[in-house]
């Protein structure tokens, strides 16, 4: 089965700075990695930009305009705090990221294409309604997941997120809405602080911890035993991932030890659940990963999976 991969050469130009661990090379080495050989049966397309209406699905108006009117000079960046900077590229790199979760959606939604994978920076999942941090300006992954139910009728809505960081921004947006479902599996403690298993926003938020240290092991049991069936007992229409890959053993940013066959086990695993619920639609975006080789490989094993489950 064929899978969509979004990407757009915009999103290499945003550039946060020499030593930044989100950098430019982190997508050369996701895209080399899909440029093989037997990936050649993946339907390829740019991103679009998102609209500014698809924008303000989850963003306010100056959350939008703080953004996208920070221009800065050729050279200079601009720090939104200490970890979030922007360069000259960065606004339309951010509109990129976001519309490919749209066109995805849209994509897959349509027929013909049941899964996509959105090769975009920068990632979205920390950043909040109306604040940008931990190296995110938009909300990918829950602009796409309000525009599958406002553009398309999706009745639920389910993001899975198994970076090793907690996703504060995406549970911001949804921890209101029962419509809409947010799974984080993740390092505890960790940054942003957030992820508690306690923090249950109107019972639509359901999120996992582990300590540093555990293992692919230890990261399968926690989605068996709670993660996977809260997804199932949802019954989503469309299942989005925020597929960051720094829980890898190698990854510099965290202390978890999962491989990349642990990630290609989820990947499947989830396909399962959206087969029977929502058609096998499933779209992924891009989030972590900072180690290039464990973040290539471990992409290439996720798209493998979605592409063979």
């Amino acid at each position: 089965m064929s899978v969509l991969l979004l990407t757009h050469r915009a999103c290499l130009a945003h550039d946060p700075g020499p030593y930044h661990p989100e950098c430019p090379d982190r997508l050369r080495a996701v895209l080399a990695a899909l440029d093989a050989e037997e990936f050649a049966d993946l339907v390829r397309d740019e991103a679009p930009r998102a609209t500014r209406e698809q924008l303000m699905l989850i963003h306010p108006a100056r959350h939008i305009d703080a953004i996208l009117g920070i221009t800065p000079e050729p050279d200079e960046r601009v720090a939104l705090d200490a970890d979030t900077l922007m360069s000259p590229g960065s606004a339309e790199a951010a509109l990129r990221a976001a519309g490919a979760g749209v066109a995805a959606v849209d994509a897959v939604l349509a027929g013909g294409i049941r899964r996509a994978f959105c090769a975009v920076r920068p990632p979205g999942h920390h950043c909040e309604p109306s604040q940008p941090m931990g190296f995110c300006l938009f909300s990918n992954a829950a602009i796409a997941a309000r525009h599958a139910q406002v553009a398309h009728g999706v009745a639920r809505v389910a993001v899975v997120d198994f970076d090793v960081h907690h996703g504060n921004g995406t549970q911001a947006c949804f921890e209101a809405d029962p419509s809409l479902l947010y799974i984080s599996s993740h390092q505890w403690p960790l940054y942003p602080g957030t992820g508690a298993v306690s923090e249950t926003g109107v019972g639509n938020i359901v999120n996992g911890t582990l300590p540093g240290g555990a293992n692919g092991a230890a990261f399968r049991a926690l989605w068996e035993r709670d993660l996977l069936p809260a997804l199932d007992a949802f019954a989503p229409g469309l299942v989005i991932v925020s597929a960051g890959f720094d829980a890898h053993a190698r990854d510099p940013l965290a202390q978890l030890r999962v491989l990349e066959e642990d990630f290609a086990w989820l990947t499947t695993e989830i396909c399962v659940i959206a087969e029977r619920h929502c058609q096998g639609h499933v779209v992924s975006l891009l989030e972590g990963g900072y180690d290039l080789d464990a973040l290539a490989t471990s992409a290439a094993a996720h798209v493998r999976a979605l592409r063979d489950a």
